[in-house]
C-alpha cells in the first residue's frame, strides 16, 4: 500500500523492515488525565500520532503499562518488561519486542509529526544503530530510529543504574540529524513538540496557526 505525502506530490510507500512504536507509558501527571486521549482540533493525541505513523510504517505497537485504556485502538501493545524507568524502559520493550531489526520511536504526545522528516531519517540510517535529530544541543531521543544492536547498550545502561536515555549514545553508532536538515521538511521546528500540560495544549494551538 501507498500513501501521498502531505507535503509533497510523491508517493511514498509504507515501510516494511522497520516497525512504528508508540511510547504511551508516561503517568501524565503534569496534565491531570491521561493526555493520550486529549483531543487537539477535535482528534485525540494518540489517534494523530497512529495515523502519521500508519501512513509511514506497515507494522505499528503500542507500549502501554494500561493496556485496557487503549484496547480499542486494535494495535499490538506491550508493557514494559521492567517497569519505573521511563523512556529507557519503553525504548528497552519495544526492541524486545519487534521481529524487524530496527524500530522508529516516537511519544504519543505529538500532534505534529512530520511524515516526510520520519522518512528521510529512515533514508539516511545507512548501517548506524541509531538516527537522532539534534538541534543545538537538544538531542531528541523519543522521536529517533534505534537498531537491535542498541540493546547491549541500553542494557548496560539500566544495570549501572542510569536511565537517561541520550547516555547510552557515546556506545552506539549514532546518525544526527542536525537542523540544516531538518528545516527542509519542518522549517518550524514543531515536529518535537510534545503536550505535557493544559498550557502545552494551548501553545500547541497557537502553533499550529503560524
Amino acid at each position: 500500500m501507498s500513501v501521498v505525502s502531505k507535503d509533497s506530490d510523491h508517493v511514498k510507500p509504507r515501510l516494511k523492515g522497520i516497525t512504528g512504536i508508540i511510547l504511551a507509558g508516561g503517568k501524565s501527571s503534569r496534565y491531570g488525565e491521561n493526555k493520550a486521549f486529549v483531543e487537539f482540533n477535535g482528534i485525540q493525541l494518540i489517534e494523530r500520532v497512529i495515523t502519521v505513523m500508519g501512513s509511514v510504517f506497515e507494522r505499528l505497537i503500542l507500549i502501554t503499562n494500561t493496556p485496557h485504556e487503549y484496547a480499542h485502538l486494535n494495535l499490538p501493545m506491550y508493557k514494559d518488561f521492567i517497569e519505573g524507568l521511563g523512556p529507557i524502559g519503553g525504548i528497552l520493550t519495544g526492541l524486545e519486542a519487534i521481529s524487524d531489526e530496527s524500530g522508529f520511536f516516537v511519544a504519543c504526545d505529538m500532534p505534529f509529526i512530520n511524515s516526510d522528516l520520519i522518512y528521510y531519517m529512515v533514508e539516511v540510517r545507512d548501517d548506524y544503530d541509531a538516527v537522532v535529530p539534534r538541534i543545538s544541543w537538544k538531542m531528541e531521543a523519543l522521536h529517533a530510529l534505534y537498531r537491535k544492536s542498541c540493546l547491549k547498550a541500553i542494557r548496560r545502561l539500566i544495570e549501572s543504574n542510569e536511565y537517561q536515555t541520550i547516555k547510552f549514545f557515546n556506545k552506539v553508532r549514532v546518525r544526527y540529524v542536525d537542523w540544516d536538515e531538518i528545516k527542509a521538511f519542518d522549517p518550524k521546528q514543531r515536529s518535537f513538540f510534545n503536550i505535557n500540560s493544559p498550557k502545552e495544549l494551548i501553545d500547541a494551538a497557537k502553533l499550529k496557526g503560524k
